[in-house]
């Protein structure tokens, strides 16, 4: 498959500690969801099989059942003639026993640029987290146009996908 992905710093939201690249907009959104190996496992899989995604009511249109690199992912939100859809695909995964996750990055067409991970990590307490982590700007006239009301809606969808996946996860 030829990748039609449309920003050059692909896998950059892949390492916790690595700086994200200037000139986007930048969000790390944490959020604890439980504790235990059992709340790690149905979190990352709710996470991986994309129905965190839906849980939140995002459309999700793929092929493939896990998130695995260089699927194609077709996420939408809104109804009707107000829906917009975001071509995207997953540029890496981790599946090890302490972090479970994916990223995916924007494909041409998306109305930004950019690549959103969403990982459950659990610490040595225990603790089982979730973090959105992403790095995005404007590529299209209607995105460039919302301006700073952009950031604001990638948190607030950030947060949406931590509440259901609490629920999914049975943290609580």
């Amino acid at each position: 498959m030829t990748s039609t992905l449309n920003y050059p710093e692909v896998g950059r939201t892949g390492t916790p500690d690595q700086a994200l690249p200037a000139g986007y907009h930048h969000l790390r959104h944490r959020v604890l969801i439980g504790h235990g190996r059992d709340v790690l496992e149905a979190a990352g899989e709710a996470v991986t099989s994309w129905r965190m995604h839906r849980a939140a009511g995002v459309r999700m249109r793929t092929a493939a059942a896990r998130a695995e690199p260089g699927v194609a992912v077709e996420c939408s939100i809104g109804v009707g003639p107000l829906r917009v859809s975001a071509p995207c695909e997953v540029v890496w995964s981790s599946y090890r026993p302490d972090r479970i996750g994916f990223a995916y990055g924007t494909r041409s067409g998306h109305p930004e640029c950019g690549e959103e991970s969403f990982v459950v990590e659990m610490g040595p307490d225990k603790a089982v987290w979730f973090t959105v982590t992403a790095f995005s700007r404007p590529n299209r006239w209607y995105t460039r146009l919302a301006g700073p009301i952009i950031p604001v809606l990638q948190l607030g969808y950030a947060r949406r996908c931590g509440r259901p996946l609490r629920k999914l996860a049975g943290g609580r």
